[in-house]
Protein backbone atom coordinates (compact mmCIF):
# COMPACT_ATOMS: atom_id res chain seq x y z
CA UNK A 1 0.00 0.00 0.00
CA UNK A 2 1.08 3.57 -0.71
CA UNK A 3 0.73 6.48 1.69
CA UNK A 4 0.30 10.16 0.94
CA UNK A 5 1.45 12.65 3.55
CA UNK A 6 0.05 16.17 3.39
CA UNK A 7 3.03 18.50 3.86
CA UNK A 8 2.11 21.48 1.68
CA UNK A 9 0.37 23.64 4.28
CA UNK A 10 1.53 27.13 5.23
CA UNK A 11 1.41 26.44 8.96
CA UNK A 12 0.32 29.99 9.68
CA UNK A 13 -0.81 29.22 13.22
CA UNK A 14 2.71 28.02 14.08
CA UNK A 15 4.38 31.31 13.20
CA UNK A 16 7.06 32.49 13.74
CA UNK A 17 8.49 28.95 13.42
CA UNK A 18 6.99 28.56 9.95
CA UNK A 19 8.33 31.90 8.76
CA UNK A 20 11.60 30.08 8.07
CA UNK A 21 10.65 26.43 7.66
CA UNK A 22 7.71 24.28 6.50
CA UNK A 23 5.38 22.94 9.16
CA UNK A 24 6.40 19.40 8.18
CA UNK A 25 9.93 20.02 9.46
CA UNK A 26 8.96 21.59 12.78
CA UNK A 27 10.53 19.27 15.35
CA UNK A 28 8.69 17.48 18.13
CA UNK A 29 11.11 16.10 20.68
CA UNK A 30 13.92 16.92 18.27
CA UNK A 31 12.40 14.92 15.39
CA UNK A 32 10.60 16.66 12.50
CA UNK A 33 6.91 15.84 12.21
CA UNK A 34 7.37 14.45 8.70
CA UNK A 35 10.00 12.00 9.90
CA UNK A 36 7.80 10.88 12.79
CA UNK A 37 4.85 10.15 10.52
CA UNK A 38 6.97 8.40 7.90
CA UNK A 39 8.66 6.18 10.47
CA UNK A 40 5.33 5.23 12.04
CA UNK A 41 3.89 4.23 8.67
CA UNK A 42 7.09 2.49 7.62
CA UNK A 43 6.96 0.41 10.81
CA UNK A 44 3.49 -0.73 9.70
CA UNK A 45 4.95 -2.03 6.44
CA UNK A 46 4.38 0.89 4.08
CA UNK A 47 7.30 1.40 1.72
CA UNK A 48 5.92 3.76 -0.95
CA UNK A 49 5.13 7.37 -0.11
CA UNK A 50 3.88 10.52 -1.80
CA UNK A 51 4.63 13.83 -0.08
CA UNK A 52 2.98 16.99 -1.38
CA UNK A 53 4.95 20.21 -1.00
CA UNK A 54 4.45 23.95 -1.39
CA UNK A 55 5.65 26.13 1.52
CA UNK A 56 9.48 25.94 1.66
CA UNK A 57 9.16 22.95 -0.65
CA UNK A 58 12.88 22.72 -1.34
CA UNK A 59 13.62 22.32 2.36
CA UNK A 60 11.41 19.23 2.47
CA UNK A 61 12.95 17.77 -0.68
CA UNK A 62 16.46 18.41 0.63
CA UNK A 63 15.59 16.90 4.03
CA UNK A 64 14.33 13.70 2.42
CA UNK A 65 17.33 13.48 0.07
CA UNK A 66 19.81 14.05 2.89
CA UNK A 67 18.22 11.19 4.82
CA UNK A 68 18.05 8.76 1.92
CA UNK A 69 14.24 9.00 1.94
CA UNK A 70 14.45 7.01 5.19
CA UNK A 71 14.86 3.80 3.24
CA UNK A 72 11.57 3.99 1.37
CA UNK A 73 10.46 5.18 -2.06
CA UNK A 74 9.21 8.79 -2.05
CA UNK A 75 7.49 10.68 -4.87
CA UNK A 76 7.11 14.44 -4.53
CA UNK A 77 3.82 16.03 -5.62
CA UNK A 78 4.63 19.71 -6.13
CA UNK A 79 2.00 22.42 -5.74
CA UNK A 80 4.00 25.47 -6.83
CA UNK A 81 1.26 28.07 -7.35
CA UNK A 82 -0.76 27.64 -4.19
CA UNK A 83 -1.66 24.82 -1.80
CA UNK A 84 -4.50 22.84 -3.32
CA UNK A 85 -6.17 21.89 -0.02
CA UNK A 86 -6.78 18.29 0.91
CA UNK A 87 -9.00 17.24 -1.99
CA UNK A 88 -7.04 19.11 -4.64
CA UNK A 89 -3.81 17.73 -3.22
CA UNK A 90 -5.00 14.14 -3.58
CA UNK A 91 -6.19 14.74 -7.12
CA UNK A 92 -2.87 16.39 -8.08
CA UNK A 93 -1.02 13.31 -6.80
CA UNK A 94 -3.09 10.90 -8.91
CA UNK A 95 -0.14 9.89 -11.16
CA UNK A 96 1.68 8.60 -8.08
CA UNK A 97 -1.29 6.93 -6.39
CA UNK A 98 -2.68 4.66 -9.07
CA UNK A 99 -2.88 0.94 -8.50
CA UNK A 100 -4.98 0.39 -5.41
CA UNK A 101 -6.27 1.82 -2.15
CA UNK A 102 -3.92 4.24 -0.42
CA UNK A 103 -3.55 5.82 3.00
CA UNK A 104 -3.66 9.59 3.51
CA UNK A 105 -2.14 11.12 6.66
CA UNK A 106 -1.84 14.77 7.74
CA UNK A 107 1.76 15.55 8.64
CA UNK A 108 0.72 17.39 11.80
CA UNK A 109 -1.30 14.53 13.31
CA UNK A 110 0.65 12.56 15.90
CA UNK A 111 -1.11 9.68 17.61
CA UNK A 112 -0.81 6.33 19.32
CA UNK A 113 -2.76 4.71 16.47
CA UNK A 114 -2.04 1.04 15.75
CA UNK A 115 -1.68 1.53 11.99
CA UNK A 116 -1.91 -2.20 11.27
CA UNK A 117 -5.26 -2.45 13.05
CA UNK A 118 -6.55 0.55 11.12
CA UNK A 119 -5.51 -1.04 7.83
CA UNK A 120 -7.24 -4.25 8.86
CA UNK A 121 -10.45 -2.33 9.66
CA UNK A 122 -10.69 -0.95 6.13
CA UNK A 123 -13.82 -1.72 4.14
CA UNK A 124 -12.43 -2.36 0.65
CA UNK A 125 -15.85 -1.83 -0.92
CA UNK A 126 -16.08 1.74 0.40
CA UNK A 127 -14.98 4.89 -1.38
CA UNK A 128 -13.05 5.74 1.79
CA UNK A 129 -12.60 4.60 5.37
CA UNK A 130 -12.10 7.49 7.79
CA UNK A 131 -10.33 7.23 11.14
CA UNK A 132 -12.58 8.80 13.76
CA UNK A 133 -12.64 9.10 17.52
CA UNK A 134 -14.45 10.91 20.29
CA UNK A 135 -13.45 14.49 21.05
CA UNK A 136 -14.71 17.16 23.39
CA UNK A 137 -12.37 19.81 21.99
CA UNK A 138 -13.58 20.14 18.40
CA UNK A 139 -16.26 22.42 16.95
CA UNK A 140 -16.72 20.43 13.74
CA UNK A 141 -17.77 16.80 13.58
CA UNK A 142 -18.76 14.22 11.02
CA UNK A 143 -22.11 12.50 11.48
CA UNK A 144 -22.49 8.75 10.93
CA UNK A 145 -25.59 6.58 10.76
CA UNK A 146 -26.14 3.29 12.59
CA UNK A 147 -24.01 1.45 10.03
CA UNK A 148 -21.16 3.91 10.59
CA UNK A 149 -21.69 5.34 7.13
CA UNK A 150 -21.09 9.06 6.61
CA UNK A 151 -24.36 10.99 6.58
CA UNK A 152 -23.49 14.59 7.40
CA UNK A 153 -21.40 17.24 9.12
CA UNK A 154 -22.04 19.71 11.89
CA UNK A 155 -20.46 22.71 13.56
CA UNK A 156 -21.64 22.54 17.16
CA UNK A 157 -20.54 26.10 17.88
CA UNK A 158 -22.66 27.68 15.11
CA UNK A 159 -25.34 24.98 14.84
CA UNK A 160 -24.69 24.54 11.12
CA UNK A 161 -25.56 21.11 9.69
CA UNK A 162 -24.78 19.81 6.20
CA UNK A 163 -25.86 16.59 4.55
CA UNK A 164 -26.50 15.23 1.05
CA UNK A 165 -29.83 13.86 2.30
CA UNK A 166 -32.98 16.02 2.14
CA UNK A 167 -34.80 16.49 5.46
CA UNK A 168 -31.75 15.16 7.28
CA UNK A 169 -32.16 14.70 11.04
CA UNK A 170 -28.76 14.78 12.78
CA UNK A 171 -30.22 13.59 16.10
CA UNK A 172 -30.19 10.01 14.86
CA UNK A 173 -26.49 10.09 14.01
CA UNK A 174 -23.30 9.51 15.92
CA UNK A 175 -21.07 12.59 16.15
CA UNK A 176 -17.37 11.78 15.78
CA UNK A 177 -14.15 13.65 15.13
CA UNK A 178 -12.27 12.96 11.88
CA UNK A 179 -8.56 12.49 12.56
CA UNK A 180 -7.16 13.47 9.14
CA UNK A 181 -6.14 9.85 8.48
CA UNK A 182 -8.09 7.90 5.88
CA UNK A 183 -7.91 4.99 3.45
CA UNK A 184 -9.01 5.94 -0.03
CA UNK A 185 -10.11 4.06 -3.13
CA UNK A 186 -8.65 5.09 -6.50
CA UNK A 187 -12.28 5.37 -7.59
CA UNK A 188 -12.16 8.92 -6.18
CA UNK A 189 -10.12 10.20 -9.11
CA UNK A 190 -12.76 10.13 -11.86
CA UNK A 191 -15.29 11.52 -9.37
CA UNK A 192 -12.97 14.45 -8.62
CA UNK A 193 -12.50 15.59 -12.20
CA UNK A 194 -15.45 17.97 -12.17
CA UNK A 195 -14.25 19.68 -8.99
CA UNK A 196 -12.30 22.99 -8.95
CA UNK A 197 -8.53 23.05 -8.62
CA UNK A 198 -8.65 23.60 -4.85
CA UNK A 199 -11.18 21.82 -2.65
CA UNK A 200 -11.60 20.14 0.71
CA UNK A 201 -11.68 16.35 0.89
CA UNK A 202 -14.36 16.66 3.58
CA UNK A 203 -16.59 18.61 1.19
CA UNK A 204 -15.96 15.95 -1.45
CA UNK A 205 -16.82 13.10 0.89
CA UNK A 206 -20.03 14.83 1.98
CA UNK A 207 -21.07 15.34 -1.63
CA UNK A 208 -20.51 11.64 -2.37
CA UNK A 209 -21.99 10.19 0.82
CA UNK A 210 -25.50 9.57 -0.54
CA UNK A 211 -24.27 7.57 -3.52
CA UNK A 212 -21.02 6.00 -2.29
CA UNK A 213 -20.23 4.27 0.98
CA UNK A 214 -17.86 6.33 3.10
CA UNK A 215 -17.36 4.56 6.39
CA UNK A 216 -15.86 5.20 9.81
CA UNK A 217 -13.18 3.20 11.56
CA UNK A 218 -13.83 4.16 15.17
CA UNK A 219 -10.98 3.98 17.68
CA UNK A 220 -12.20 4.85 21.19
CA UNK A 221 -9.74 6.59 23.46
CA UNK A 222 -7.31 7.34 20.66
CA UNK A 223 -4.64 9.79 21.79
CA UNK A 224 -4.11 12.16 18.89
CA UNK A 225 -2.60 15.64 18.78
CA UNK A 226 -3.35 17.99 15.90
CA UNK A 227 -0.31 20.27 15.98
CA UNK A 228 -2.01 23.36 14.63
CA UNK A 229 -1.04 25.86 17.30
CA UNK A 230 1.84 26.68 19.66
CA UNK A 231 -0.22 25.22 22.51
CA UNK A 232 -0.68 21.92 20.71
CA UNK A 233 3.02 21.87 19.78
CA UNK A 234 3.86 22.29 23.47
CA UNK A 235 1.49 19.42 24.32
CA UNK A 236 3.16 17.22 21.70
CA UNK A 237 6.55 18.06 23.17
CA UNK A 238 5.34 16.87 26.58
CA UNK A 239 4.01 13.61 25.14
CA UNK A 240 6.71 12.81 22.56
CA UNK A 241 9.69 14.83 23.79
Amino acid sequence: MKAMIFAAGLGTRLRPLTDSMPKALVPVGGIPMLQRVMMKLKAAGIREFVVNVHHFAQQIEDFLAENGDFGVHVDISREPGQPLETGGGIRKAEPFLKGGRFLVHNVDMLSDLDVGSFLAADDPSSLATLLVTDSDEADRYLLFDGDMRLAGWTNVRTGEVRSPYPDFDPSGCRRLSFCGIHLVSPEVFPLMRAWPERFSITDFYLSMAATHAIRAAYVPGLRIIDIGSPEKLAEAERVYG
